[in-house]
């Protein structure tokens, strides 16, 4: 069993002045649920070599059990340093595809041909893709193969526009998850702010919040357990 997982490139946050960049518990969750289930497990992104990290995400608050792990693990840290270029992976390589949030995503990831292209092909391959929190938003430009929009008519569900208002980010971000989600066609829905929540449509498979990162990873396991 052999996993992507592919992570932002882009550092800065609108013209806030601020850094981001992707979740530290949205990677670390995932990476260890996988890990644990023995697959092999290789970190990609647009630029290749090591992804910006949102500082908010490894401040004491936002710590977990995993993103101490995943710090203390010389091999999780050095395979985060040294992540692929994503134009040099296609989707016959893996069994699966998982894209990790963070607000860098809505301005990478989301406008991607790379990306957009390794979504739609693993999906028509057969295979499942997962995103949790801001990455369902990289979903905005895929096309099913008959030229709709990948999410239209399909359940899922992302960061809400709560959320964001609660973050204060609502006029900073490029366009919000659930607006995008719900303009595709997407039917979109929603647990509590911040409790874990994941809906499965198919193979595509999305995750509200970071609390919803390793749920989300236990789904995309669950199917490929079970074919």
């Amino acid at each position: 069993m052999k996993i992507l997982m592919v992570l932002t490139s882009h550092d800065r946050l609108g013209d806030t002045g601020r850094r981001t960049g992707f979740w530290l518990e949205e990677l670390a969750a995932p990476y260890y649920a996988f890990k644990d289930a023995g697959a092999e497990i290789v970190l990609a992104s647009p630029q290749g070599g090591r992804p910006p990290l949102d500082p908010k995400s490894n401040e004491p608050d936002s710590q977990t059990d995993a993103t101490r792990r995943f710090e203390a693990d010389g091999e999780a840290v050095s395979a985060l340093a040294n992540t692929t270029k994503l134009d040099a992976v296609t989707h016959e390589a893996f069994d699966a595809v998982f894209y990790p949030g963070g607000h860098g995503p809505l301005w990478d990831l989301a406008e991607d041909p790379v990306s957009i292209t390794l979504i739609e092909s693993t999906l028509e391959a057969g295979k499942p893709v997962a995103l949790v929190c801001h990455a369902p938003g990289v979903l905005r430009r895929a096309k099913a193969p008959d030229g709709t929009a990948l999410v239209q008519g399909k359940s899922v569900t992302g960061f809400t526009n709560t959320e964001e208002e609660a973050v204060g980010l609502t006029a900073v971000v490029p366009f919000l998850v659930e607006d995008e989600l719900r303009r595709n066609g997407g039917r979109f829905s929603r647990g509590d702010d911040w409790a874990p929540y994941v809906v499965a449509d198919g193979l595509l498979i999305t995750g509200q919040n970071p609390a919803s990162s390793r749920p989300a990873a236990e789904r995309l396991l669950g199917h490929l357990a079970n074919g």
